[in-house]
């Protein structure tokens, strides 16, 4: 079994990119970022997914992207709530936290290269993604040559990284059925932006309002408890 480093926010899409990546036969190694985010309850959640998943090794990383600010989930800056799915879909959110999904995947290869790892799975999807520029088909691409390009193992031709996108041009709702398929326990992950301090979800978020919709359309229960229905 070759490795594969899975990044792990503790949601729907890292879990069953995850998922996706054990049936594919490699051997897991998830990593986590504490980047000054509003909350820990997501890395809660990556914790239980990895134990549920049979990871081999679970990083947490700690970055203070707070100093940076100009995100919701970074600054004193209010979480957007009830925005209908036009807007979400032509609009950049404020929830957006600048550059994050670069720097993630900046250590994930990092970590592949001291791992010998050439695969990196990541759980965007360009479909309900909630108007992420760094979540679209052309900056994976576009990733995916740099990182070809910044690396010992790249330059000398040891490793050609790829960048492992399984759902990206799935809905939500697919999302959810591929991951049931394969036996994940969605009760274990955490997707709200604004949960209360008993991780309650908000039911109001961008984030709650596109999983709500997906487990609807999806014909499932969704496990996660809400303060607004």
């Amino acid at each position: 079994m070759t490795k594969a480093v899975i990044l792990s926010s503790g949601g729907i899409d890292s879990t069953t990119a995850m998922g996706i990546a054990k049936q594919d036969g490699f051997k897991i190694y998830s990593i986590s970022f504490y980047y000054g985010q509003r909350h820990a309850f997501e890395l809660e959640a990556a914790r239980k997914v990895a134990d549920a998943l049979g990871v081999v090794k679970h990083l947490v990383i700690d970055i203070d992207l707070k100093q940076i600010g100009g995100s919701s989930l970074t600054d004193e800056i209010d979480v957007p709530k009830g925005r209908n799915e036009t807007t979400m879909a032509n609009e950049i959110p404020l929830t957006y936290v600048p550059a994050r999904n670069t720097i993630f995947l900046a250590y994930a290869l990092a970590w592949s290269e001291v791992l010998g790892s050439s695969d990196i799975y990541i759980g965007v999807n360009a479909l309900d993604y909630s108007g992420y520029p760094d979540c679209r088909p052309e900056y994976i691409e576009a990733f995916e040559r740099m990182a070809n390009l910044a690396t010992k193992a790249g330059v000398q031709g040891m490793i050609k990284t790829r960048i492992r996108t399984p759902l990206i041009h799935l809905t939500k709702a697919q999302i959810i059925q591929k991951g049931l398929e394969l036996g994940i326990d969605y009760a274990l992950t955490h997707s709200c932006y604004d949960p209360s301090p008993r991780g309650q979800a908000c039911g109001l978020c961008d984030s709650c309002l596109i999983r709500k919709k997906g487990f609807k359309e999806a014909g499932v229960r969704d496990p996660a408890t809400y303060i607004q229905n």
